[in-house]
C-alpha cells in the first residue's frame, strides 16, 4: 500500500516506529508499502486506527494520490478489477470495495462501471482467477458467524465472483456455497442450500444459529446480482 508510506513520513516516525505500533516485524511494514500489498483485515485497522482514518478513507487515499492501480485498467471500463501475476499459481486481485456504509449507494450504480472503478481497492491473493467481474464487500453483521473455522464475522472482507443466475442453480445443484446477494433494499451474506424448481426460489441459511437468522426464501429472479464467494480477510 503506497499510501502507508506517505502517511508514515508525514508523521515522521520509521518503519520499525510503525511495526511496534501495530504489533508486526519490520519486515512485513516493508511488505505492506509495497503496491498492492495483502494486508489482512485486522492489520488494516490498527493501522487505519493509528492514522486516524477509517479503512474506507485509507483506501480513497491510495486510489487518490498514486495512479498505478488504473494502469492496466480496460480501456473501456468493463472489468473494475485488477489481476496482477505474481508468479506461477499466485495471483494479487484488486477488487473494488463496498464498505457498509456505501452499500445503498452501490444497489443504485451497480452497473456504473466508472463509479466501481472509482472505489477503493482490496488485495486477495488468489491461486488461480476465472474470467469474470469481481467485488469486495464488508460483511455487514454476524449472520454467517459460527465461531468456527468456516465463519464469516461482522467486518470481515469477502471476494465475490459475479455468477449468472443460470449458473448459480447450476452450483446450488452441485454444493452448497456462500454467497453475497443483492436483493431488495440490502445486500445479504448467506449459503445457498436449495433451489426449487417449482416455486422457483433459493434458501438462505446463516451459520448463526440465532434465532433472528433463520432460514428463509427468496424468489431467484428477485435476486439482482449474486457473487460466490471465493475468498476472505477476517481479523
Amino acid at each position: 500500500m503506497l499510501i502507508l508510506k506517505q502517511l508514515r513520513r508525514k508523521k515522521s516516525i520509521t518503519q520499525s516506529q510503525l511495526a511496534e505500533t501495530i504489533g508486526v516485524s519490520l519486515r512485513t511494514i516493508q511488505i505492506y508499502e509495497k503496491e498492492n500489498a495483502n494486508i489482512p483485515r485486522k492489520r488494516l485497522d490498527r493501522i487505519a486506527a493509528y492514522f486516524e482514518l477509517r479503512i474506507d478513507e485509507l483506501y480513497a487515499r491510495e486510489v487518490n494520490e498514486s495512479d498505478v492501480i488504473y494502469e492496466k485498467e480496460d480501456a473501456n471500463l468493463k472489468k473494475a478489477h485488477t489481476i496482477q501475476k505474481l508468479e506461477p499459481g499466485k495471483y494479487l486481485l484488486s477488487a473494488p470495495l463496498i464498505m457498509g456504509k456505501g452499500q445503498l449507494d452501490f444497489m443504485k450504480r451497480i452497473d456504473d462501471k466508472t463509479y466501481l472503478s472509482n472505489l477503493p481497492r482490496m488485495g486477495f491473493m488468489v491461486e488461480q482467477v476465472a474470467v469474470g467481474n469481481y467485488l469486495a464487500f464488508e460483511v455487514t453483521n454476524n449472520a454467517m458467524d459460527n465461531g468456527l473455522g468456516n465463519a464469516l464475522p461482522q467486518k470481515s472482507i469477502v471476494l465475490g465472483k459475479l455468477i449468472s443466475q443460470k449458473q448459480v442453480v447450476k452450483q446450488i445443484e452441485r454444493e452448497n456455497s456462500y454467497w453475497v446477494l443483492v436483493y431488495g433494499n440490502s445486500i445479504m451474506c448467506k449459503e445457498i442450500t436449495h433451489y426449487d424448481k417449482a416455486s422457483k426460489a433459493i434458501r438462505c441459511h446463516s451459520l448463526n444459529n440465532s434465532p433472528e437468522y433463520s432460514d428463509f426464501e427468496v424468489p431467484i429472479a428477485d435476486v439482482v446480482a449474486f457473487y460466490k464467494i471465493i475468498k476472505k480477510q477476517v481479523d
